[in-house]
């Protein structure tokens, strides 16, 4: 047989990635389950990695190229050919970033595969990239006996006027594009997570989190937090969600905690913004453990909506978001589900069986605008804007009268 070079386990434990000369390998743990099998590149895969938060898997190769597949074996990105062999690919936690490694090369990549940073350290090649918890720094073994360290800086937040950008790692430098000001955001520990929208940027350094409003940069309202790595930062008109190893906890913009929502089974590691949606008065989470149901929760209580049950679709979903304007009884979730199905159905159930409604196909991905309830996604290669997707409540045949479509 072919040696082996790397491996790595499935989101859900129930599966191993595997490599095989030029092949990427699938084996289901339970016995007589078919494995997933497909040639990944034209030379030897050095090194793979799957990440649980996404679900994407990323494969290195001989033929000086590093790749983005989804778990069904479909290319989703290839990289130009590199000058050397590429030697180490590995995800940060979260599944928003990836690293590269190659001869005295390290690469910083987006999770669609194309590259933020590339650094030319004097190292040979880079055999094996180590990300630390919070995804802010990383650690590279290097081929001259050296081990590399690398912090990621100048993420960048926008929102309406201001840009913000993290110039170091306690750092963050505030940009009024109209006025052109420039403020200075120092913080005690370093960044690890930060959310700009609905007039305030929620930070979370390893320790403290920090709430400022965008009409004052100067008093920042501060508290601690108690678990201190925070994954996500959700943000709603009235509060914001934070997501640490410990739980869900939903705050008011005054540093008050609301409520801390949860569900059997609850895993908070592998949530993240496509899995998570927060509006004023509803929050969905979608279920790990059987990715066809979500759950909703009412946000001041974090008790569960109405009569308690999840919202369960008949296939696996990928991602969900609320929409965030109107009234409480009209709150509407959209949701994708693994057919790349488009599907909107009212959060509140009145007695009868959920309508869920299909409202559009092939689409990659969704967003609710913040000030009206419009829906907009990238459908196959179009821009399709859902001006108004309860359309379908009042008569389905309207709802192509309703749409805008931009060539992308």
């Amino acid at each position: 047989g072919t040696p082996v070079y790397s491996v790595a386990w499935g989101p859900d434990s129930e599966k191993v990635l595997y490599t095989s000369g030029k092949h990427l390998i699938i084996k289901p743990l339970q016995p007589n389950a078919k494995v997933l099998q497909w040639k990944a590149h034209d030379g030897l895969i050095l090194k793979t990695d799957w990440n649980s938060v996404n679900d994407l898997i990323l494969s290195a190769g001989e033929d000086c190229k590093y790749k983005v597949w989804d778990s069904y074996g479909r290319l989703l990105y290839s990289s130009q050919p590199h000058e050397y062999p590429i030697t180490s690919v590995a995800w940060a936690v979260d599944g928003e970033l990836f690293a590269v490694g190659s001869f005295h090369t390290l690469r910083l990549c987006d999770k669609t595969g194309w590259s933020y940073a590339l650094e030319k350290p004097n190292t040979g090649s880079i055999f094996n990239i180590a990300w630390s918890i919070d995804g802010t720094q990383l650690a590279g073994a290097c081929g001259n006996g050296h081990v590399i360290f690398a912090h990621v800086v100048e993420q960048r937040w926008e929102w309406k006027n201001f840009e913000i950008t993290l110039i170091k790692r306690r750092t963050m430098e505030v940009h009024n594009v109209i006025n052109d000001a420039v403020d200075l955001l120092e913080f005690r520990d370093r960044v690890i997570k930060a959310s700009l929208n609905y007039g305030h940027l929620v930070v979370s350094t390893s320790l403290q989190c920090y709430v400022f409003s965008t009409k004052n940069w100067n008093t920042p309202l501060i508290f601690d937090l108690k678990e201190g790595t925070v994954s996500l930062i959700l943000q709603a008109e009235r509060h914001f969600l934070l997501v640490d190893g410990g739980g869900l906890y939903l705050y008011s913009y005054e540093g008050r905690l609301i409520s801390s929502p949860k569900f059997p089974g609850m895993r908070t590691d592998v949530l993240n913004a496509q899995t998570v949606s927060l509006s004023n008065d509803t929050l969905a989470v979608k279920d790990k453990a059987d990715e066809k149901v979500i759950y909703i929760f009412e946000a001041l209580s974090g008790k569960p909506l109405g009569d308690g049950k999840p919202l369960t679709h008949k296939t696996e979903i990928v991602e969900i978001a609320l929409d965030q304007k109107g009234l409480t009884s009209e709150r509407k979730i959209a949701f994708i589900d693994k057919n790349r199905d488009l599907y909107i159905t009212s959060v509140k159930r009145f007695g009868k069986e959920q309508k869920i409604v299909k409202i559009g196909t092939m689409v990659q991905t969704l967003a609710w605008n913040d000030t009206s309830n419009i829906l907009c996604g990238i459908q196959d290669t179009r821009l399709t804007v859902w001006y108004y997707p309860n359309t379908v409540y009042v008569d389905k045949d309207l709802l192509p009268k309703t749409l805008y479509e931009k060539d992308a």
